[in-house]
């Protein structure tokens, strides 16, 4: 799907601009309106900025990392800086860790090595074939990433290049040049803009930077695993048609693009967001040929699923799972 001009795919990717711009936007906004504010509004303050960075990373970068919005590399580039100084992170290091990990060993078991392949998999940090419990599974992915940030920071030094330390940036950047070093570059610049934006952030207001920015930045860093838990909390592994949670609500996915068809981007992640209904019905048998999990709730709230069939059961013990009659009927 090509449309010409300017937009790689539809014009609609315009929305997602939008929200990009108009999250700085308010985000200068909440740091100069910091001093003298009451405590009501600077409340309303964190919640809002928690909220904007979480959509914008589970949202609208994520679709934007797996497919750009123009036929522009620099315009795009302009947008990878853009939303990196939004998220708080390199958008082409997501890209990188998100994409060619995630996407590749999609939230496996753990191997023989006694770890996962994909780093961000629910089942790293769990025992005997379970998932990691919830609460350790946000609270130090979330430290782990405010920490890296951190770290970054600290590159300064080296203008924020790509270094040796990076060994997993540098083992998932392209292989052939240029476009390796076209990436590399991207996350360089990435990097810069977002250690910039602190700077500017603390010269408006420090005490709003350290008290609300920052503490904002975890909360949404935690919403953002929460979210990815419950994309595959008791799902089945063994099959890449039933290794995630889709939800199709329809006004969830209305204000989020369509993120709810989650199985349907596990299978088809390099398709444009407009066609994963589309997805979902061209690849309906092999969604319906054996048992997986549609939860009544978006990710976000997936703890309220409280009757969600545990498919990984039969995958960790080698059998088939016992809830397949459950999982059909509240999949149709």
């Amino acid at each position: 799907m090509t449309t010409g001009g300017i937009w790689k795919h539809t014009p609609r990717d315009a929305l997602l601009l939008v929200f990009s711009v108009a999250q700085f936007a308010v985000t200068i906004w909440l740091a100069t309106a910091w001093e003298g504010a009451s405590v009501p509004w600077r409340a309303g303050g964190y919640a809002l900025l928690a909220v904007m960075m979480a959509y914008n990373i589970i949202v609208i970068s994520h679709l934007f990392t797996h497919v750009p919005w123009f036929t522009s590399s620099r315009l795009n580039g302009l947008v990878s800086l853009l939303n990196s100084v939004n998220i708080g992170q390199s958008v082409q290091a997501y890209h990188l860790t998100h994409v060619r990990n995630h996407h590749r060993f999609n939230n496996d078991l753990k191997g023989t090595d006694g770890t996962t392949r994909d780093t961000s998999s629910t089942y790293r940090d769990g025992k005997d074939g379970e998932h990691a419990p919830l609460l350790p599974y946000v609270v130090t992915g979330a430290l782990d990433s405010l920490i890296g940030r951190g770290r970054e920071i600290l590159y300064v030094v080296r203008l924020w290049r790509v270094g040796a330390g990076d060994a997993n940036l540098l083992s998932l950047a392209a292989r052939r040049e240029p476009r390796r070093s076209k990436e590399l570059r991207q996350v360089q610049a990435d990097r810069a803009a977002h250690c910039l934006s602190l700077v500017l952030f603390a010269a408006i207001s420090w005490q709003w930077t350290l008290f609300c920015y920052l503490p904002s930045f975890f909360i949404a860093l935690a919403m953002v695993n929460v979210q990815n838990y419950y994309r595959h909390y008791g799902a089945d592994p063994s099959s890449r048609a039933t290794d995630s949670v889709s939800h199709y609500g329809r006004l969830y996915n209305a204000l989020t693009f369509n993120d709810g068809y989650h199985q349907e981007h596990h299978l088809s992640p390099a398709t444009h967001w407009s066609q994963m209904p589309v997805v979902r019905e061209r690849r309906r048998g092999e969604l319906d040929s054996r048992p997986r999990i549609i939860s009544p709730v978006p990710a976000m709230l997936g703890f309220l699923d409280r009757r969600r069939p545990l498919l990984h059961h039969g995958t960790a013990t080698g059998g088939a799972p016992s809830t397949a009659t459950e999982t059909r009927r509240r999949s149709a």
